[in-house]
C-alpha cells in the first residue's frame, strides 16, 4: 500500500510513497521520544534560531515549491505560494516565545518559591491538510519546535512533497533528524500509534470524520487532542457598509484556491438596501476569472484538488438548483470546466433547506441571501453545525462588537475575511472543534502547565 498524489491538472500520478509499517513507524516515534528531553533542554534561544532557519531555508525553495504546489493541489503559480504567510506566523510565534512560555511566578521569598511552568508534551503528531499544506503544517510544527516538543508531521496525501520539503530544510537548518519527522502513514497505522498512547498531544487539521476518528482512537488514553475540523463561514453585510469592498473581499474569500480555504465564505447574507448593488458587483467580479490550467500565469482559478471534491461541489450546485435556486454566473463563460476543473459560481434564491447553505461545499460557490436585518442575519449565520470566522461588513465597531458576541464562531471578523491573523487564537466551536492553535494560547495547548512549590526551611 503506499500514498498516491493523482495530479489534479490532467490526473496523471504526480509522487507515490509507500506506507510505513507499524513497526517501522513505532520504531521512529520511540527514537523522537528519546530525543526529545536533549532537545527541550537546549536553550529556548537556540531552538528559536534553528526553528527559523528552517523557515529561511523553504523560502530559498519557493521558486520550485510555488509550481510543485499547482501541480499537486491545483493552486494557480500567479499567487506565488505560501512563504509569505508561512514565514508570518513562524516569526510570530518566534517572537512571543519567550514570554508565552515564561513561568507564571506566584511568589518569590525567603520562605517560598511559588511557580507554574510550562512543560513540553514530549512527542506531538501534527497531521497537516491540503488545502494550505505550508501554512497549516507551520501553524503547530513550529511552536511545538520551539516549544521543546519533538514532532511526527503526517501530511496529506495529495500535498505529499510538502512534508518532505519540510523536514529536508528543518533538518538542513541544524533540527536533529530524531526530533522531526516526517512518515507517509496510513489511517490505520496512526490510529493504532495514537491509542497506543505514543503522543503527548495530537494537532489535526481536517474534515470532521477524520476529527471523530482521531478522537475515538485517543479515547481512554488521556492524549491531548487539539481539532480543526470543517467549516460554513458566513458573510453579513449590513445597510451601512462599503458595498463595493464588501463585494471584493467577501467574493475573493469565496473563490479565491478554488473555494478550498478553511475560512473561506461559504455563505453571504446581505440587507435588503444593498442587496442588489451587491449581487451585481459579485457577478462582475467573477464574470473576470479565468480557469485553466494552474501553471499558466494567466490563470486566476484552477482545478480543485482532486475529481471527487468537484464532483462535491457541482452535487451541492445542482440542489439547490433543483429546488428553485438561480445560478447568475454562465458555464458557458468556463468551457474547461469538468472533471477536477469546476467553474465558480453565485446562487441566489437559496434557503437553508439547501445543501450549499448547510454543508461545507469546499469549492468556489457561494450562496447570496437576503435580509431584513440584525436579528434575521444573527439567526441565520448562528443556524449552522459550524463554527470558524464570520465575517461583518459595517462601519460600526460597537455594532460589529455587539453581533460578534451573539454569534456562535471562533473569530469574528470587521470588514476584512478569510484572514489568520498569527496573534489571535485560532479556534473554533461545534463541528468545527476544539483547541486553539497559534497566539499564547497556542503555546499552552502544545505544553501542559506544571507547578513548583518550593520552601525553604530556616
Amino acid at each position: 500500500m503506499a500514498f498516491d498524489c493523482i495530479s489534479p491538472i490532467d490526473g496523471s500520478l504526480l509522487v507515490s510513497r509507500p506506507y510505513l509499517s507499524d513497526a517501522e513507524a513505532a520504531g521512529i516515534v520511540g527514537t523522537a521520544r528519546r530525543a526529545q528531553a536533549d532537545w527541550a533542554a537546549r536553550p529556548l534561544a537556540e531552538r528559536i534560531d534553528l526553528v527559523l532557519k528552517g523557515v529561511e531555508a523553504i523560502g530559498a525553495m519557493n521558486d520550485e515549491i510555488v509550481p510543485e504546489l499547482a501541480r499537486q493541489m491545483g493552486r494557480p503559480v500567479r499567487y506565488g505560494g505560501e512563504f509569505g504567510g508561512f514565514k508570518e506566523r513562524a516569526t510570530y510565534m518566534a517572537g512571543i516565545a519567550e514570554r508565552a512560555l515564561a513561568p507564571l511566578e506566584i511568589e518569590d521569598s525567603p520562605s517560598f518559591r511559588r511557580y507554574i511552568a510550562r512543560e513540553p508534551h514530549g512527542v506531538v503528531l501534527v497531521i497537516a491538510p491540503w488545502n494550505y499544506p505550508y501554512m497549516t503544517a507551520i501553524n503547530a510544527v513550529a511552536p511545538a519546535l520551539i516549544a521543546g516538543n519533538a514532532v511526527i508531521l503526517k501530511h496529506a496525501a495529495q500535498t505529499l512533497l510538502v512534508g518532505e520539503r519540510l523536514e529536508k530544510a528543518f533538518h538542513g537548518a541544524g533540527i536533529p533528524p530524531e526530533v522531526f519527522r516526517n512518515l507517509a502513514l496510513d489511517h490505520a497505522t496512526v490510529e493504532g500509534l495514537i491509542a497506543g498512547k505514543r503522543f503527548g498531544f495530537v494537532n489535526f487539521t481536517g474534515s470532521v470524520a477524520g476529527g471523530r476518528a482521531i478522537e475515538r482512537a485517543a479515547a481512554g488514553t488521556f492524549t491531548g487532542v487539539g481539532l480543526e475540523l470543517g467549516g460554513k463561514d458566513p458573510g453579513y453585510v449590513m445597510e451601512d457598509a462599503d458595498v463595493s469592498a464588501a463585494a471584493d473581499t467577501l467574493i475573493d474569500a469565496a473563490m479565491f484556491n478554488s473555494g478550498q480555504c478553511c475560512c473561506g465564505i461559504e455563505r453571504i447574507y446581505v440587507a435588503e438596501p444593498l442587496y442588489d448593488a451587491f449581487v451585481e458587483k459579485a457577478v462582475a467580479i467573477v464574470e473576470g476569472y479565468r480557469l485553466g490550467d494552474p501553471l499558466d500565469p494567466e490563470t486566476t482559478i484552477g482545478p480543485m484538488a482532486h475529481v471527487r471534491f468537484a464532483e462535491t461541489v457541482r452535487a451541492h450546485v445542482d440542489d439547490a438548483l433543483a429546488k428553485g435556486a438561480t445560478g447568475l454566473i454562465d458555464p458557458a463563460l468556463f468551457p474547461q470546466a469538468g472533471g477536477a476543473y469546476v467553474a465558480p459560481q453565485i446562487v441566489t434564491g437559496v434557503d437553508h433547506s439547501m445543501t450549499v447553505m448547510r454543508e461545507e461545499t469546499f469549492g468556489p460557490v457561494v450562496g447570496v441571501m437576503k435580509v431584513s436585518g440584525d436579528e434575521e442575519a444573527i439567526a441565520l449565520m448562528n443556524d449552522s453545525d459550524y463554527g470558524l470566522t464570520a465575517s461583518l461588513w459595517t462601519s460600526d465597531i460597537a455594532r460589529a462588537e455587539s453581533i460578534g458576541r451573539r454569534i456562535e464562531t471562533g473569530t469574528v471578523f470587521m470588514n476584512r475575511a478569510d484572514y489568520l491573523d498569527p496573534a489571535l487564537c485560532w479556534t473554533g466551536c461545534k463541528l468545527t472543534g476544539k483547541g486553539g492553535s497559534l497566539s499564547e494560547i497556542g503555546y499552552h495547548n502544545l505544553t501542559r502547565p506544571k507547578s513548583y512549590h518550593l520552601r525553604t526551611l530556616a
